[in-house]
């Protein structure tokens, strides 16, 4: 019998991650407690990382031919005025690729299609994570029609999410996931829709709209606004068309597009206290649960990634487990932590300026800076080569 591994979560960096050591000779089970294994948002962008962690992965190409490249649009003000124009081709001959938009249920199934149904396990929660026994670490899990299950593998990836149980369990004096002082809706629309660009985000007085044009003709919205945590809308669609009242289209096109009942509001947290350690003895942490982050970069989706691929590839090399997760730990912390860090500077400097002043001289140096300076910042942190998992 070959070397077992437990991922607890079955989202994009779970998937990947059980991808990944299954092509390194693991056998792998993904416990998810969602019933239906569907994961739930609208749209997304993945970055040169993102995408070359997925070629790593063997899943690359599905994914692009999923996916639209992000090559027009930039960033506006309300009236319509451009602050900074995207280049996508230069960023394509920078990194090999563009940056590409794609629905997260469109890139979830396709990571779902590269593993045997009978690995996946949902409807199932982890009740329990013994490692109290020297070399070995027991879970505990319970389905939804109340039976229990247990395993005693030789890995346990926790992957479960910003409220990770798995994370609470190996750091219980963590003070856990922190809100961010923003909140975002966002949708897909019914249909096609003429969106004008690939790819813009338009800036007001701590709001951020933004739209992802996607391969079928119809796009993804998100707005993201300063809001104390817990403020929900009785009608979340009347209120976002409220609140953008006179924007530039294709804003109100948008949301004329959109049917009320797919309209998503979810506050947004991070672990704005970082993480001593993204492992304990034979468990890991992946993606949010190990570093939770705002989405002012795009980048949460493409660390998870990053992570999923260095720890199959670390796992890969032995000599054991707990070596292999320390080196995973030594690789992946920094980096991811930066990015979280670098993320929460780009919403203070960004989406969350309120202040007319501060928006006023934002907008200015935005107008000023050369061409090639959001090009740099893109590069920052999408410049990252994958290590390569034997056999791929």
């Amino acid at each position: 019998m070959g070397r077992t591994a437990v991922v607890v979560g079955g989202g994009i960096g779970g998937l990947a991650v059980a991808i990944g050591l299954r092509r390194v000779g693991w056998e792998v089970t993904v416990v998810e407690r969602t019933r239906v294994l569907d994961d739930a948002g609208a749209g997304i962008s993945l970055a040169a990382n993102g995408l070359r962690a997925l070629d790593a992965l063997g899943v690359g190409a599905q994914v692009r031919a999923a996916a639209r490249g992000q090559y027009t649009g930039g960033t506006r003000t309300p009236q319509g005025a451009w602050l900074a124009r995207m280049d996508g081709a230069a960023l394509e001959r920078a990194l090999g690729t563009p940056i590409v938009g794609i629905p997260r249920a469109a890139l979830h199934a396709l990571l779902r299609a590269e593993l045997p149904p009978e690995c996946l396990v949902p409807g199932a929660r982890m009740t329990a994570l013994d490692r109290s026994a020297p070399g070995r670490v027991r879970v505990a899990y319970e389905h939804d029609d109340g039976r229990p299950d247990e395993a005693e593998p030789d890995l346990v990836v926790g992957a479960d999410g910003i409220g990770s149980g798995t994370r609470a369990l190996l750091f219980p004096d963590h003070p856990g996931p922190a809100h961010s002082g923003s909140t975002v809706l966002r949708a897909l629309t019914k249909g096609p829709v003429e969106a004008g660009s690939d790819f813009e985000i338009t800036w007001g007085r701590g709001t951020e709209f933004g739209h992802i044009a996607l391969t079928d003709g119809r796009a993804e919205w998100h707005a993201v606004l300063n809001s104390p945590a817990g403020l929900r809308y009785p009608n979340p669609l009347a209120e976002m068309r409220r609140r953008f009242a006179g924007w530039h289209e294709p804003i109100p096109a948008l949301l004329d597009a959109t049917d009320p009942n797919d309209v998503l509001h979810h506050d947004i947290g991070e672990l704005a206290d970082p993480l001593p350690s993204f492992v304990a003895g034979r468990v890991a942490l992946l993606g949010d649960a190990a570093h939770a982050m705002t989405p002012h970069l795009g980048q949460g989706a493409c660390q998870a990634l990053e992570d999923a691929v260095v720890l199959a590839a670390r796992i890969s090399e032995g000599p054991d487990v707990a070596r292999a997760l320390a080196r995973y730990d030594a690789e992946r912390r920094p980096r991811a932590q930066g990015v979280a860090a670098a993320a929460r500077q780009a919403g203070r400097m960004g989406q969350q300026l309120a202040h007319p002043v501060a928006v006023a001289l934002r907008n200015t140096a935005l107008r000023l800076a050369p061409s090639g300076v959001a090009v740099r910042m893109i590069l920052q942190h999408a410049a990252w080569t994958p290590p390569r998992l034997p056999g791929c």
